[in-house]
């Protein structure tokens, strides 16, 4: 055989050796007909691709010690049920107690009663805040970010942590490796770590290590937890927007953030404290004594559930949460994403809330600084635009704010976008809130987000270029994969 029937011959084993491996893995039908497509169409490449990125596969080391630490959770709460903590779910929609079930069953997580927030509508507001935070600190500070970026009103966050661990407070930094990256290549991290703080990359990126278990895992959280006391979670990286150069071009970040305190620290310090002790393999138990870490009585009255999802999470509890929560809406339900590149499943929930009378309301960023992610989501604006959703399109900045209230009665805040990196891939922390004086926050916020928009008119919609419905309706067929 010549050299063009080798090659041709090899071309078509890569493509049948991954549509084997794709059918037995029985992933979505969407998924595994991206995948397939792919591999027809670049054999070689898309082999590549789908050893690198094709699955959801966590090295066998780190599914037994996530499984493990799940143990640990369910002890933690098992130990520590508090009658005064329990949720009156008799004041609340029907809805709210079902999410509760949901998350609980797959995700291992319960709602508690008796915390307080304070929500905040700007990133540079919120970093000045945690830093007065971490200013009071006495025992432990606890942080884990998608992004860090040593510079602008970054700095007086660095400057507190300075200071609280020259005092002897126990500074602990959890980064993701590949959102981080260029920062951790930089001097940064070495001057962090000579002031005394500990500070670690999380889910290291390594050639060769998809063998073992898929490369481009990243932890997307982002909380902080000030003695066990005070929690911080949100859509809020640690970045000034304004002195990064790498986040102007599509204008400031604009991103909300919630302070915390009550019972729902202790959940939240629990997940920050598991990825701690998944990356670092501490000892568990010493570590929530060490960082603060229990179940406070009521400190306000508000019932919050805190839901940790990722890779290693059974059943995709998130979505199921996200999609019955609006399934449950009777009159509104309204969503800001910076990135909306839904699955069929959760496409579904919002055209059927339109179809039985839901007034729903999509607000999404103008400019999204992934222009792939920017076409696929746009080629569902038809559908959505048809069943009477309305689509604003934000121009004050790259909205970056995650979050879906639903009769102004429970809402869902934090770290999760509408695509399927965070709904399958990504380690995320979201809030579902059964409080209506908080979602009713959340809702005011929204409100602004969408007086700061344009709505989209379908007509005009309708009438944009071939050119532009064909790339939108191209890119779609990578949705499953972004």
């Amino acid at each position: 055989m010549d050299n063009l029937t080798h090659l041709l011959l090899i071309d078509v084993l890569l493509v049948l050796a991954v549509a084997v491996r794709v059918v037995m893995r029985r992933l979505e039908p969407s998924v595994s007909l991206a995948w397939l497509f792919i591999a027809a169409l670049l054999p070689i490449a898309g082999a590549f691709s789908y050893l690198l990125i094709g699955e959801r596969a966590l090295s066998s080391g780190r599914e037994r010690d996530a499984q493990a630490h799940k143990g640990n959770l369910r002890d933690f709460f098992g130990r520590n049920r508090c009658s005064n903590l329990a949720v009156d779910w008799t004041t609340h929609p029907a809805a709210a107690r079902r999410l509760n079930k949901i998350g609980t069953r797959l995700l291992g997580s319960q709602a508690v009663g008796g915390s307080r927030s304070t929500l905040y509508a700007g990133g540079q507001e919120a970093r000045r805040a945690l830093a007065e935070d971490i200013d009071g600190a006495k025992t432990a500070v606890l942080m884990e970010y998608y992004i860090w970026d040593s510079s602008g009103d970054v700095d007086i966050v660095e400057a507190a942590l300075a200071r609280a661990a020259k005092r002897g407070v126990s500074c602990r930094i959890l980064v993701d490796h590949l959102g981080a990256y260029k920062w951790w290549k930089s001097g940064h991290p070495r001057r962090l770590r000579a002031l005394g703080i500990q500070l670690l990359p999380a889910l290291p990126a390594r050639i060769g290590g998809s063998i073992f278990g898929r490369g481009d895992l990243r932890l997307h959280r982002k909380i902080a937890v000030i003695d066990g006391a005070v929690a911080w979670t949100g859509s809020m990286n640690m970045v000034d927007p304004l002195a990064s150069k790498s986040y102007q071009e599509f204008g400031p970040w604009v991103d909300a953030n919630l302070r915390l305190e009550g019972p729902v620290v202790a959940a939240l310090g629990l997940v920050a404290a598991g990825d701690w002790h998944l990356e670092t393999n501490a000892p568990f138990e010493p570590l929530l004594q060490e960082t603060g870490i229990e179940l406070s009585g009521p400190a306000g009255e508000a019932d919050l559930q805190v839901v940790a999802s990722g890779p290693d999470s059974d059943g995709d509890g998130l979505l199921h949460m996200l999609v019955s929560l609006i399934g449950s809406a009777e009159t509104e339900v309204v969503v800001t994403t910076p990135y909306f590149v839904p699955d069929a499943s959760m496409l579904r929930a919002l055209l059927g809330a339109a179809a039985r009378g839901v007034h729903v309301t999509l607000v999404v960023p103008y400019h999204v600084d992934s222009l792939l992610t920017r076409w696929a989501s746009r080629s569902y604006f038809d559908d959505l635009l048809g069943a009477g959703i309305e689509i604003f399109l934000f121009k004050g900045g790259l909205l970056h704010t995650k979050s879906i209230t639903v009769d102004g009665a429970i809402s869902m805040f934090g770290t999760a976008n509408f695509d399927h990196r965070s709904l399958f891939l990504n380690y995320e922390i979201s809030l579902f809130v059964y409080d209506r004086q908080l979602s009713a926050q959340i809702h005011k916020l929204q409100r602004e987000y969408v007086e700061r928009s344009d709505q989209i008119d379908p007509e005009l919609w309708q009438q944009r270029p071939i050119i532009s419905v064909f790339g939108e309706n191209a890119a779609r067929l990578f949705s499953p994969l972004l």
